[in-house]
């Protein structure tokens, strides 16, 4: 299934919207809250291992003066990133990158649901004048094609929607090759952590640097 996965996510992937261009709210340093589930926190991986800090090494050799704080909990959904949205905003992002969907996914959650949910995540986030990074994640074929296609098509509309930048697939090259998963064939490795990253940069840069331009 997860070869199925890999080859609707390439075959299917959806437009990237425009990043969101609105200032930074904050006077203090420059920081990215990388807000997600395990994905995110990189499951049973050292933290310099996980793909926020491995991000925040890439804006270092960029130059770009960003502190990446990684608040990805294990397991979490977009129900419980609604519960811990207040923490991750009083960080005082100027971005959030918002990385949910996974455990959505295999659970079957109602993709209305699912979408209401990340509709709050984003739009608090805009409401502080805080840039948002959406992640896009794929649905596995366990709860009907539809659901697949449904769950795929949400990403892409609720970035036209709040008009922000669309990473398509978070586990673009990862998914599937076992050369970059861990043993339990559904988390990425340390080499995968990397790719993840590499998939989020080319998104992630340009926004970090309009926002230290407009610091200047």
């Amino acid at each position: 299934m997860l070869s199925t996965l890999a080859v609707l996510a390439a075959s299917t992937a959806g437009p990237v919207a425009a990043a969101s261009a609105q200032p930074t709210s904050s006077s203090g340093p420059l920081k990215i809250v990388a807000f997600g589930d395990s994905l995110t926190s990189g499951h049973r991986l050292p933290k310099q291992d996980a793909y926020p800090a491995v991000l925040q090494r890439k804006l270092q050799d960029a130059g770009l003066p960003f502190a990446v704080v990684n608040d990805g909990v294990s397991g979490d959904t977009t129900a419980g990133g609604v519960r811990r949205l207040d923490a991750a905003l009083a960080e005082h992002p100027q971005i959030l990158i918002v990385a949910f969907g996974a455990n959505d996914g295999l659970r079957g959650v109602p993709v209305p649901q699912v979408r209401a949910n990340l509709e709050r995540i984003i739009s608090a986030a805009q409401s502080q004048a805080i840039q948002v990074l959406l992640v896009g994640m794929e649905a596995l074929p366990l709860h009907g094609w539809q659901y697949t296609i449904d769950f795929h098509n949400m990403y892409p509309a609720l970035a036209a929607k709040y008009r922000v930048a669309l990473v398509p697939f978070m586990l673009n090259g990862v998914l599937g090759n076992p050369d970059l998963m861990t043993s339990d064939g559904v988390h990425p490795n340390a080499a995968g952590a990397t790719v993840i990253a590499a998939n989020i940069w080319p998104y992630v840069r340009p926004m970090a640097e309009s926002l230290v331009s407009a610091t200047r």
